[in-house]
């Protein structure tokens, strides 16, 4: 049996669990000043990491590189894939705010709570893409053999381009809805936030 192998590699920027799909997420942070929300709110415009799918500046974003590694195998005249690792590498990258002890209690508290969604909202667009990845693997492992294996290798850059494109698609679904409940979401969690704290 011939093995051959085939390396794609897809980097792609964001404002993307289970067993199949390997995943290594590393964080990193960019410093904020301000006292109060309005100075928050200035340095979160100013310091934020900048996408290059909105050209604007974000409180959190999430970089992401997918690796897929297929392993194509000749017999009876035919080529499969024999395996298929895909591989998600996850940036997070999210604020620290250095002014905590010069503000009141109430700007702790809106922070506390923008903070934590900030995280949650970055940590979901990893989920979104270890799933695809998932998908990915699962789907080029279907493949069905063909002739020789550049047939074959063909059909696993199809398969790839489709279910990266759906993936696109549930990142920015996913931005759409959040951005849409943001409001009610964090008057939500402030309220949670002022009873268990007792504010």
């Amino acid at each position: 049996m011939k093995i051959v192998s085939a390396v794609v590699a897809i980097l792609t920027i964001m404002t993307w669990p289970a067993q199949a799909a390997s995943l290594s997420k590393t964080y990193s942070y960019f410093s904020i000043g301000g006292r109060t929300l309005d100075e928050i709110q200035t340095e979160l415009d100013r310091r934020g990491p900048k996408l290059r799918s909105t050209g604007r500046r974000h409180p959190g974003a999430t970089e992401m590189e997918f690796n897929t590694k297929i392993q194509y195998g000749e017999s009876r005249g035919r080529c499969r894939v024999v395996n298929a690792e895909v591989r998600v590498k996850a940036k997070v990258i999210l604020p620290r705010w250095r002014s905590r002890r010069r503000s009141d209690s109430e700007t702790q508290l809106v922070w506390d709570t923008l903070s934590a969604d900030i995280k949650r909202h970055e940590e979901s667009h990893v989920i979104i893409a270890k799933n695809h990845a998932r998908e990915l693997e699962n789907a080029l492992k279907k493949l069905y053999p063909q002739r020789n294996c550049e047939q074959t290798a063909a059909k696993a850059k199809s398969t790839t381009d489709r279910i990266m494109a759906k993936h696109d698609a549930a990142q920015a679904k996913f931005d759409r809805v959040e951005g849409i409940n943001f409001e009610r979401r964090i008057l939500r969690l402030l309220k949670y936030r002022a009873q268990r704290t007792g504010n």
